[in-house]
């Protein structure tokens, strides 16, 4: 799977504003920001993020993704 399939299967499942990737193929580390975060935990917004991926987790698609998650809010706070 190359950067731009996974970017684009996480962005047709979640609105993001703004998505990073990096990777082997494999294994990825990406930083996800979305408005739909607001109010959630960390797990939480992990779990929405892993729901948008469904099975290909469990296929070896995706064998590992590592996360950093923001609201816009809390994005605009890291520059």
């Amino acid at each position: 799977m190359t950067p731009e399939e996974l970017q684009t299967i996480i962005s047709t499942g979640l609105a993001c504003e703004h998505i990073e990737l990096s990777g082997d193929g494999q294994h990825w580390y990406a930083t996800i920001v979305s408005s739909a975060f607001e109010g959630q935990r960390p797990i939480q917004r992990h779990q929405k993020v892993y729901a948008t991926l469904g099975a290909r987790m469990h296929t070896n698609e995706v064998h590992a993704l590592s996360m950093k998650t923001f609201t816009p809010a809390e994005w605009a706070k890291q520059s």
